[in-house]
């Protein structure tokens, strides 16, 4: 071969490997110009634990137990604790019944020296000087109280058969309602008048 083509072909030749290395350094700088920067590795989550089939590591919740058959339900009232320890349950009062209590009449009211004061036996003298006994007793007839005389020679106290207390004043009547005296008692004694006559009397113990 001519040396003029040899000498052709090894400057080809060189050509060719220096342009592959321009090429390989133009390359490796642009790969490395726009290549992204790498992130930082992110951390991985905690993994719960495995407890086995059917359990959960989730919130737990619990609940009153109910309790096992034949045994006695908690009590409902208030709980009081025993000196000793130990606690019981107070009972409930009962409910209080309401009676309605119906009261007595109350007896009649006699005020201090009234009709209560003067019942019993009297002396009863009338103006002329005669005496006689007079009883005021504490027996009700009707709406009067019953009185009685004895050995009274005065014919409207001789009648005397009931006598009342009104207005500080002792009434002797006779049958039908017929005034026959009126007395003002004063300590152990009372003085008034015949109701017809008007003669003064007098009555003590």
């Amino acid at each position: 071969m001519p040396r003029q083509i040899l000498c052709t072909v090894a400057a080809l030749a060189l050509a060719a490997s220096a342009g592959a290395c321009s090429s390989s350094r133009f390359d490796t700088g642009l790969n490395a110009s726009a290549r992204p920067a790498s992130r930082p590795a992110r951390p991985l989550a905690p993994e719960e634990p495995d407890l086995g089939p059917g359990l959960s590591s989730g919130p737990v919740t619990s609940a009153p137990l109910a309790p096992p058959p034949g045994a006695a339900a908690a009590p409902s009232g208030p709980v009081v604790a025993n000196p000793g320890g130990s606690i019981m349950a107070e009972a409930s009062p009962p409910p209080v019944q309401q009676q309605a209590a119906i009261a007595p009449p109350p007896p009649p009211v006699v005020a201090s020296g009234g009709r209560s004061a003067v019942v019993g036996g009297w002396t009863a003298k009338d103006a002329t000087g005669a005496s006689c006994r007079v009883n005021l007793a504490s027996t009700p007839a009707l709406d009067l109280y019953k009185a009685s005389s004895t050995g009274c020679a005065n014919k409207d106290l001789a009648k005397v058969t009931a006598w009342d207390f009104r207005d500080g004043e002792v009434y002797l009547y006779q049958p039908g309602g017929t005034v026959a005296a009126r007395l003002r008692p004063a300590g152990g004694a009372m003085d008034g008048a015949l109701s017809k006559s008007g003669a003064p009397l007098a009555m003590v113990r």
